[in-house]
């Protein structure tokens, strides 16, 4: 089943079920895939509607973050539920330890030995990584690893 066929059954099941915060959020992301289609031209596959989803729950994690940085912790909690819905479309994401462990290895398989290969090292650790772990998580491990180096 493809992402958008789990989608169009995970709507219908909502509107049933009258779960209005899914119902909204599933109805906005099938929007936005529909949006990169007609940008495209063409029908997307499944990972590049991926890549879309992954899209929508990054600004989304902005979204609370705003929020929260403006006191308003009951939009970000709101947000929150949403996310947890767009996340049950995604990859599960790595933890912490999951993402050092691949770093290390990318460290030693490019040969870093300092700060000037961060470069090196994020565009093999991202290519290993990409829809596994946030950016942001990535290459904050790879800064800390790298300067102990």
């Amino acid at each position: 089943m493809t992402l958008w066929d789990r989608l169009t059954v995970d709507m219908k099941a909502a509107m049933k079920a009258k779960d209005k915060v899914r119902l909204e959020t599933v109805r906005a992301l099938r929007g936005q895939i529909k949006n990169a289609q007609i940008e495209k031209g063409e029908e997307l596959t499944d990972e590049e509607m991926l890549q879309v989803a992954a899209s929508v729950a990054k600004k989304q994690r902005n979204t609370i973050a705003q929020f929260r940085e403006l006191g308003q912790d009951d939009r970000a909690e709101e947000e929150m539920v949403e996310l947890k819905v767009l996340e049950s479309y995604l990859p599960k994401q790595m933890d912490e330890a999951e993402v050092a462990a691949i770093v290390a290895d990318v460290i030693v398989s490019v040969g870093a030995t300092s700060m000037k290969d961060m470069g090196k090292v994020m565009g093999a650790a991202m290519a290993q990584l990409k829809g596994k772990a946030d950016g942001k998580v990535v290459q904050n491990i790879v800064k800390e690893k790298l300067a102990a180096l």
